[in-house]
């Protein structure tokens, strides 16, 4: 089976860019030279590697980005800064506004 990596770059307009790789250094690469014009980081270069997941079977990582896709940047910078205990905080107290705001 194969496996891949999530990683996660910091952009030039200090949004967060979350993907998944068989090679990290090529894909980071292929991020900083502008490769496809249709990519996020594109116009949002230059990029900076922050965090790199383990290898992991690819449906895993798959799975894991996203997942880490759908986070607040708060939860994101916890991952980052290796902050587990943070996650599942992170986790509820945005569910707890949520539910304040929607009345669900």
């Amino acid at each position: 089976m194969n496996n891949g990596m999530v990683y996660i770059l910091e952009c030039s307009d200090n949004t967060y860019y979350t993907g998944v790789t068989n090679d990290i250094d090529r894909r980071l690469a292929e991020h900083k030279m502008g490769i496809d014009k249709q990519c996020y980081t594109y116009s949002r270069r230059p990029v900076k590697l922050l965090w790199t997941s383990e290898e992991i079977p690819i449906d895993q990582a798959i799975d894991l980005e996203r997942m880490i896709k759908g986070w607040r940047r708060e939860k994101k910078e916890a991952l980052m800064n290796r902050e587990y205990e943070k996650l599942p905080d992170l986790s509820q107290a945005y569910s707890s506004k949520r539910n304040k705001r929607t009345g669900r």
